[in-house]
């Protein structure tokens, strides 16, 4: 059976405590777009496939986009270099492509979601795979998610965008290599309805905990021990 809300259709915004060296407060616009169909399903910068579907468990082919890329202009260049590295030399990080699969499991208790996906647009090439828990709470008009989980980065993952790259050394870097990674983060998602049911406003927050060989970098600020990440937005559902 179909879902009574196919569309949502709104703008948001994405506030970034960003860990880089001298980079400060990153902003984003955000699409609010989410579709949600017997098969397909379109939410926000990413979308699927459900390729098994019952009322407990789902298994999805994923398509998202990755916005942890950066200019290195960006980057606070006096920052840098008490960090030990020209900026100079560096080169800028693209956004990704992330294809995988994920499948949860949902009950009265809450969800559990598995994720695995690899990079297919030739930017960090790396793989991820995540475990995340998450349940929600209904207050009247308003619904309130909490999660909690970690993923794990693979080594071309977590070098391409907290290391020092290859074409970086050989400009004259001193070379740093994160290796794998695991970084846990928890979280909370309001969704309240507003005027008519068709409206919401949407906010959420998320803390992403740095592990060692991450909070290591050169690239990063020496005393950033985490990420904070704030969306706020407004959409309509047909």
């Amino acid at each position: 059976m179909a879902p009574s809300v196919r569309w949502s259709v709104g703008v948001g915004a994405a506030a970034i405590d960003s860990p880089y060296a001298g980079e400060g407060l990153r902003v984003r616009p955000l699409p609010l777009i989410s579709y949600e169909g017997e098969r397909m399903f379109l939410r926000g910068t990413s979308g699927g496939v459900h390729l098994y579907q019952s009322r407990q468990l789902t298994f999805d082919a994923i398509l998202a986009a990755r916005l942890y890329g950066f200019d290195i202009d960006d980057l606070g260049r006096s920052e840098l270099l008490v960090n030990g590295v020209d900026p100079d030399l560096l080169s800028d990080r693209d956004d990704g492509i992330d294809a995988g699969f994920r499948t949860t499991l949902g009950s009265s208790w809450g969800a559990v979601s598995l994720e695995a996906v690899h990079d297919v647009s030739d930017a960090s090439e790396g793989y991820e795979i995540s475990l995340d828990y998450r349940n929600t709470w209904q207050f009247g008009r308003a619904a309130l998610t909490a999660n909690a989980g970690a993923s794990w980065m693979s080594s071309d993952f977590a070098g391409y965008y907290f290391g020092v790259l290859d074409e970086e050394v050989a400009r004259g870097v001193a070379e740093y290599l994160p290796g794998s990674a695991v970084v846990p983060r928890i979280g909370l998602t309001m969704a309240h309805s507003v005027g008519s049911s068709q409206w919401q406003l949407l906010g959420s927050v998320e803390y992403q905990f740095l592990p060692s060989e991450l909070r290591d970098s050169p690239l990063l600020e020496p005393d950033q021990n985490g990420v904070g990440r704030l969306v706020l937005g407004l959409s309509r559902r047909f």
